[in-house]
């Protein structure tokens, strides 16, 4: 009895509680995470979420260009930089002093 005491959680540390993967999501949901993240930009907030989309694709590739890309990955990564690109350049046009007041 007295053997037995305080070792009880030495042998499954993670047994309990543990109902999710370690890894994080996969890679097909950061695909269509970033696809609409990339869409949503076009709208709303694309200094945003163009930066978010490019992450989601590049970790839905697996964080590399060799090997199979996902279609979902690299639609996400090519809208999120085109959504980026335009929102720069927009936010560009806005700041400069078109009317003349210096």
């Amino acid at each position: 009895m007295m053997a037995s005491f305080g070792h009880g959680t030495r042998r499954h540390p993670r047994s309990r509680g543990r109902t999710w993967s370690r890894t994080g999501p996969d890679r097909a949901t950061l695909g269509v995470i970033g696809v609409i993240c990339a869409v949503a930009g076009f709208f709303v907030l694309g200094i945003v979420l163009g930066p978010v989309a490019i992450v989601c694709g590049w970790l839905a590739m697996g964080r590399s260009w060799a090997g199979s890309r996902p279609v979902t990955a690299v639609v996400a990564l090519v809208l999120g930089a085109i959504d980026t690109l335009l929102a720069v350049i927009w936010l560009a046009g806005a700041t400069t002093s078109g009317y003349g007041m210096f």
